[in-house]
Formats: C-alpha cells, structure tokens, sequence
C-alpha cells in the first residue's frame, strides 16, 4: 500500500492517490502519513486540502514533540486551517505543545469563533475534564419537539464529534436531561423532549481529574459524557476516544513510575535522553541503597563469626523483595480500580495481604530450613534463615500494601511507591531482622 500511494505521488497521479487514499481507514491514512519521508509529505500538502489533513492529524498517535515536526513541515497559513478545522479537543493538544509564540502565530490565522473555542479550553489545568472535553455536540431545549430537534440534528451532525447522545438543556443552559439517538428516531413527531428525555443523567464536573472521568465511562460503558460547572450549565462534552487515551497515558504513567522511570521513554529515544528520565530515581535508590551498605557493616562482627550467613542474605532479601512488590502490585489495581476506595475495604485489603504475608512467609521459612539443612547440615542455621525470611516477609508484604495507601491518603500517586523503591527498602529491612535474630540467637 505505502509502495503504490508513494508511486502514485512521486509521478503526479493525483486521481489516482486520492481515489485509493481515501478508501482506506482514517487509522490508516494517518500511518502511512506517518511513515513516508518528509519529501513525500511536502507532496501530500499540495493534493490533500486542509480540511482533509484534519481528519488524518487527529487519527495520528504521536509523541508530543512530533506534531511540532509536522507542523513546521507546512506552510504556516495551511497549517492554521488545518488545526482550525480539527475538532477543538484535539487541535488543543497539539497546540499546548508549542510555545507561546508559535502558539499566537496559529491562532492569529484562525477565525474568531475557532479563537474562542480553542481558548477557552485551554484554561483549564491539563488532566482535568475541562482539558479532554470537546464543545462539538449537539444540545437540545427541553421545550423542543422532537420533530424540531431531528432538523438540529441534521444541520449540526457535520460538525459534532458525536449525534447519539443528545443532551438536553433548559433556558438557562443547565444540563437536564439526555435523549439517545434511537430515543428520538421512534419518538413521534411532536412529542416535547422533555416528555421523553431521561433526567437521571450521569455528569462530571469540569475540574474533575481525568482519571476519575475514566473511570466513571468505563463503569457505566457511555459512547460520551457531558461536562458541567458549579452551575450546572452544560459546557462540553468527553467522547470514549478520549477516554482510551486517557486509559492508555494513565496506565504508561503508572507502569513507568513502577519501574522507577520519571517519564515514559520510548524505543527511539536516544540513550542520553532515557538516561536523563532514569536517573533521578537511580541517584535516590542508590543512596538508600547506602544504608543497606552501612547496615551490614554495624553486624561486621557478627559476619565474622558465622561466616555462613553471608550466603543467604541475597536469598532473604530477595525473597521478600518480590514479596512487597507483589503487594504494592495489588494495593496499586485497588486504587485504581476503586476496590479499595472506603476505608473499610482499605482495611481489609491490609487485613488480606498480612495474612496472605503470614502464610508465605510460614510456608517459605519450611521449605528454606529444609533446604538449608539437607544442603549444608546446619539445623540452627536453617532455622535462623527460615525465621528471618518469614519475619521478611510479612513485614514486607504489609509495607508493599501500606505505603500506596498512605501516599493515596496524602494525596501523592500511590504509584510512586515504585518496585524498586519497595525492593530498596525491603532490603533494609531484611538484612536488619536477619543479622538482628543471628546476633542475639548465634553469637
């Protein structure tokens, strides 16, 4: 396919590129604009209109900094049309990726009403309803009759980014009620939309974050959701493409900051810049990392004396390391996820995890004494690094489990409390109850 279009625009057959281009799915378009050379895009500027170029640029699944790439690509008055006629939503995206120069010199380019549009979204805080709304829908008088409200739809499904849900207004523009599309199409002619509107309409506030909207379409599976303000006037709405988006960036967050990565990088970053994301939470773990160092050197004495100790520390360690990692895992889905949204299931998912920390923890230190001592024939070596790893272990599967919750308590991304950052502190622990039991039970 890329080989053909490419052919076709190399030669100037334009018919025969639009024709076999624009039978292909937007998703599609949008990959093969991505991946042609910027030659070849130069080319596609001079036979797609703006307009067309709109429906490809809000199906493109970039980096932030690669819109500037192809912004810069274009002619700057094209390249104004062609955000002009994106969908508000998705034109605020990208131009928030630019500097405030280049941000005025679009927007001077754009018609006023697209002014207006585009500006008053971008007042409101990123990852915030109000940031991932859209003013594109269709909104209907309760007063209206149905017959009335078919002939609105007509006239603005062009433009709106969803015609199923209608949502209906009073006169002073507050949100009252909603009327599927289906609703309205088997509804008589003159019926008033009041009489057939549903008034139990789920809503969320403009300020609300992103992740709790998420959350809310996910749980009552809408195609769309309107958004309101403290006075309940309807200012916009957020369709389920946004909401994937959403889904997708919260869960690239989350899985970064478990690993320890300030940012998520990507593939064809280069190494200085993934370095650059990594390092901060490297430079940290490994001065906590100097702690677990000083710890062992206060039981110098005691490694000296039983040498045989040394072997199993990375044994206990990292036992309970992925002990606490399995908990912080389960502690972070039920944040997310709501399971754990009151304190009496907060309660009860601690309760579970220290009993599910008690049984591994029981179930490990047998099978490690065994171990120990069909290996090395040290009954009371066995028994000491079986108690610490079971001691290890609950302690760290109630950390894992505790230290999300607190954060979330305070207010910072229980997600924070990263793999590594449990595992470092583990390590501490571990050594500490470790080297502690031989010391007070051996020397």
């Amino acid at each position: 396919m890329i080989d053909t279009l490419t052919q076709y625009l190399q030669t100037g057959n334009i018919d025969a590129f639009r024709d076999e281009f624009f039978e292909l799915h937007p998703y599609d378009q949008a990959q093969f604009y991505e991946k042609v050379t910027p030659d070849i895009r130069q080319i596609i500027y001079q036979y797609l209109s703006p307009e067309e170029l709109a429906e490809i640029f809000q199906a493109l699944e970039l980096d932030d900094d690669e819109y500037v790439e192809f912004l810069n690509e274009m002619d700057i008055n094209y390249a104004a049309t062609m955000l002009s006629e994106m969908n508000s939503d998705d034109a605020v995206d990208v131009l928030n990726e630019l500097d405030d120069d280049e941000r005025d010199s679009y927007l001077n380019l754009m018609d006023d009403e697209t002014v207006e549009e585009i500006s008053e979204l971008m007042q409101y805080e990123n990852y915030t309803a109000g940031a991932i709304m859209t003013t594109e829908y269709v909104a209907i008088n309760e007063n209206s009759t149905t017959r009335s409200a078919m002939h609105i739809l007509r006239n603005e499904a062009p433009t709106a980014e969803t015609i199923y849900y209608l949502f209906v207004i009073n006169m002073k523009k507050q949100l009252v009620g909603v009327l599927s599309l289906r609703d309205l199409i088997v509804a008589d002619d003159d019926v008033l939309i009041r009489d057939v509107m549903n008034e139990r309409v789920v809503s969320v506030h403009v300020k609300d974050d992103q992740e709790e909207v998420a959350q809310i379409m996910r749980d009552y599976n809408f195609l769309a959701l309107p958004v309101i303000d403290d006075q309940q006037e309807l200012l916009g709405i957020i369709t389920v493409d946004d909401i994937i988006d959403v889904i997708d960036e919260e869960a690239e967050d989350d899985y970064s900051k478990l690993a320890g990565i300030s940012d998520f990088d990507h593939a064809d970053q280069g190494p200085f810049t993934a370095a650059k994301k990594r390092l901060p939470w490297l430079v940290m773990l490994l001065f906590l990392g100097m702690i677990t160092a000083s710890l062992m050197a206060q039981f110098e004495d005691t490694l000296d004396a039983v040498a045989i100790l040394a072997i199993f520390i990375p044994l206990i360690s990292g036992t309970s390391g992925n002990s606490g990692t399995q908990a912080l895992a389960v502690a972070v889905r039920g944040l997310a996820t709501k399971e754990a949204g009151d304190e009496e299931s907060k309660l009860k998912l601690l309760l579970r995890e220290l009993s599910t920390g008690m049984v591994m923890g029981v179930l490990c230190a047998v099978v490690v004494t065994g171990i120990v001592y069909f290996w090395k024939g040290e009954l009371v070596i066995g028994m000491l690094v079986g108690a610490a790893m079971c001691c290890s272990i609950i302690v760290a599967t109630l950390a894992g489990a505790l230290i999300p919750l607190l954060m979330h308590r305070i207010g910072v991304d229980p997600a924070v409390a990263s793999g590594p950052f449990i595992t470092t502190l583990n390590d501490i622990t571990s050594i500490l109850i470790y080297l502690g039991l031989a010391t007070v039970f051996i020397l």
